[in-house]
């Protein structure tokens, strides 16, 4: 009711600003807050502090809103020659550079405030780190043809940081659930960047899609199976069950299932075995949770 008593310029400009910070499209924050989650149950050895449930949750969300801002910063003269970006808000002109850059420096301001107030002082040191991810990996495609490792650290940094909020130290563990994150990230964003290699190609925008050609299903095979075996290795690790083992094949059998999805590499089956993951995710959490639960 309330949006609809707006003038339509108004109106207009709520839907751009939803449309640059990807409100209207959550995956991304999905696929950034399961593993958090992850590192939070793991940390406490059961239902984290309800403190840093809160804070990671509206952390994930603001920072992922944040690199949604940098990144069509970053992207806004090449993404016009991309069929699946060249209506962005940005590249199409109707929101400024430097509205991205605020809203980027906003957003990462209120979540590094949650952070210093609310934490410790070893997750406020690692959010630093977070903040200099969130930033460089836009610009990356224009250098390496290993963005997606970057946007894999920048997804993976928020676990180190739960595990110190809730357990104020960093473990072996942690490093292995992060490592697990990465080579995840790498394989969902390569299925993405597949939909737009024929596009980035034209453009000498860099990719994995583009590095690993006609073995691209094969290396995202690859990774996938370095994921399912880690998170074995988390799972041993940390004394877990049988439902956390069952949680993880799910997402074993998921990833058998993207695999099918993207056969034919076309765009449409892509994309589809690229959101499929937000599954296989909380499979995973799922899994974690009911085990913590009843052991």
């Amino acid at each position: 009711m309330l949006l609809n008593a707006m003038p339509d310029h108004l109106q207009n400009r709520l839907a751009d600003y939803t449309r640059l910070l990807r409100l209207d499209r959550p995956i991304g924050s999905l696929l950034l807050l399961w593993p958090t989650y992850w590192a939070l149950w793991l940390a406490a050895g059961g239902m984290p502090g309800i403190g840093n449930l809160i804070i990671f949750t509206l952390g994930v969300f603001l920072m992922r809103a944040a690199g949604c801002a940098i990144n069509d910063f970053a992207d806004r003269k090449v993404d016009r020659h991309v069929q699946r970006t060249k209506d962005r808000p940005l590249t199409a002109g109707r929101i400024a550079p430097w509205e991205a850059i605020a809203l980027f420096l906003g957003l990462a301001l209120v979540a590094f405030l949650m952070v210093l107030l609310f934490t410790n002082p070893l997750t406020l040191y690692l959010s630093f780190g977070g903040v200099i991810l969130a930033f460089i990996y836009p610009f990356m495609k224009r250098y390496t043809h290993l963005p997606q490792l970057f946007l894999g650290a920048a997804f993976s940094w928020a676990i180190p940081m739960a595990w110190a909020a809730e357990a104020n130290e960093i473990t072996q563990l942690t490093w292995l659930l992060f490592t697990a994150n990465v080579l995840w990230t790498v394989a969902y964003d390569t299925f993405y960047a597949m939909v737009d290699r024929d596009d980035d190609l034209k453009i000498d925008v860099k990719s994995t899609a583009i590095l690993f050609g006609d073995a691209d299903r094969a290396i995202i095979g690859i990774l996938q199976g370095l994921v399912v075996v880690i998170l074995i290795m988390v799972g041993n690790q940390a004394e877990l069950g049988v439902i956390y083992y069952l949680g993880v094949l799910t997402m074993a059998g998921l990833f058998v299932y993207q695999q099918y999805l993207a056969r034919l590499r076309e765009r449409e089956g892509c994309f589809k075995a690229f959101l499929n993951n937000n599954w296989a995710g909380f499979a995973v959490f799922a899994g974690l949770v009911i085990d913590l639960l009843l052991s």
